[in-house]
C-alpha cells in the first residue's frame, strides 16, 4: 500500500481507505447500503489490514451513529493500528445547534462520536470541506 502525507500534518494515510457507511443499516435507507454488524465489520477489517488499507471512514450520520459504534467493536483492541475519519457537520437532531461546522457543534460531535468509538482521543482532527451555517440559513456553497 501507497502512503501519502494528509496535508502539512505530517500523518502519513494510505491512498486508499474503506469506507463503513454499510455498518448498521438501522433505517431504510442505510439498509439498502448494508446492515454489516460488528463480526461482519471485524472481517472486513481483517482483510483491510492484511492488505496495508488502515484507514476506515465512517460518519455520525451513518446509520444514526450505529456505524460508529459498530466500527468502534469490530476495532476493538487493536485501534493504535487503524486511522479513522468522520464526519459531523449533517443534522444529528431538530435543534438549531444540532448541524453544521460551528465550534459548539464540532466540538459535541466530536464527544459523541468518540463514545460511540470507544474511544477517548482524536489523534488528528480535520475539515474535509467546510460549510458556514448561520441563522440556521444554508450558504451558498451549500445549497
Amino acid at each position: 500500500m501507497e502512503f501519502r502525507q494528509l496535508g502539512g500534518s505530517g500523518l502519513k494515510v494510505p491512498e486508499l481507505s474503506f469506507g463503513a457507511a454499510t455498518f448498521g443499516g438501522s433505517n431504510e435507507f442505510f439498509r439498502a447500503w448494508g446492515s454489516t454488524d460488528v463480526a461482519e465489520a471485524g472481517r472486513l477489517i481483517d482483510i483491510c489490514l492484511e492488505a496495508g488499507v488502515n484507514m476506515f471512514d465512517t460518519a455520525d450520520i451513518y446509520s444514526e451513529g450505529m456505524s460508529e459504534e459498530i466500527l468502534g467493536g469490530a476495532i476493538a483492541g487493536r485501534r493504535d493500528k487503524v486511522l479513522i475519519s468522520t464526519k459531523a457537520t449533517f443534522p444529528m437532531g431538530t435543534g438549531p445547534n444540532e448541524l453544521g461546522s460551528s465550534r459548539y457543534h464540532v466540538t459535541r460531535a466530536c464527544e459523541a462520536s468518540l463514545r460511540r468509538l470507544k474511544d477517548g482521543l482524536y489523534r488528528h482532527l480535520y475539515a474535509p470541506w467546510f460549510r458556514r451555517v448561520d441563522a440556521g440559513r444554508r450558504s451558498p456553497a451549500y445549497a
